[in-house]
């Protein structure tokens, strides 16, 4: 089984970057999409053989996550206990065998300004996804807006206390893995530099002065079934790479 997440920073952008070309290219059995920038709807999306779902920000041009999967879910929820909606930041499907929670985390912003909301929010996904762990495995996926350790960003030291590198928030991911959960790169690839995130400027995609803000998060008992995660940086078309899990 073959699962895929994309920073597609906007799905109407990207669709004209070849962005099909891509998703067929992939097959995967779930393909899930953060930061789609658009209302349900305004994406011109019908891949055959799946089934599609949305959450869209109230506001336009901002923040959403999409699914698409080949097999019908038991349930779709959306949310956290009916939060975070309005900004469309998490869709969960139920499967049989576990559940997949894709999500968006919002960013902390420049000078930590949103840094409250973002610790509600990490507390919120924490609690939850304990909650659907005692049910069946979890798989977390998606831009969780954090590199956790200093080998997960290309300018460490200059980068610490910043949005997506604050010791808040990388606390938060030291307590999300604490609580019985994996980093599926980083178990299989200890000591590989793999970035998926790279700022438009100063050529830093060409540099490769990147950071690792994308993941596959498990239940660590599915640790056993992972064949591998993989971090797609010669996939073009956002500022995000795609990133997958393989289950054997």
């Amino acid at each position: 089984m073959k699962l895929v997440s994309w920073n597609v920073n906007g799905f109407r952008a990207v669709l004209n970057k070849g962005f099909a070309d891509v998703f067929a290219s992939e097959n995967a059995d779930v393909f899930c999409l953060q930061e789609t920038k658009m209302q349900e709807g305004q994406a011109d999306f019908s891949p055959e053989g799946y089934r599609a779902y949305y959450s869209c920000a109230e506001k336009k041009g901002y923040a959403g996550t999409a699914v698409f999967t080949k097999a019908e879910p038991l349930s779709v929820a959306y949310g956290i206990g009916g939060k975070y909606n309005d900004e469309g930041r998490v869709i969960t499907l139920e499967f049989p065998e576990f559940y997949f929670v894709c999500a968006y985390v919002p960013n902390a912003q420049d000078g930590l300004k949103r840094i409250g909301y973002r610790m509600e929010f990490e507390d919120d996904m924490r609690n939850y996804l304990l909650s659907l762990d005692a049910k069946k495995p979890v798989i977390y996926t998606g831009d969780l807006n954090v590199a956790h350790n200093e080998i997960d960003i290309k300018n460490a030291k200059s980068n610490i206390g910043n949005a997506g590198f604050s010791y808040e928030e990388r606390g938060k991911m030291d307590e999300l893995l604490a609580a019985g959960f994996a980093d599926s790169f980083r178990e299989l690839y200890p000591d590989t530099v793999r970035y998926s995130w790279w700022s438009y400027r100063f050529h830093a995609r060409e540099n490769n002065a990147g950071w690792r803000l994308d993941y596959f998060i498990v239940s660590k008992r599915l640790m056993e079934k992972v064949a591998d995660s993989v971090i797609r940086t010669d996939v073009m078309g956002s500022d995000h790479c795609p990133v997958s899990l393989i289950l054997k």
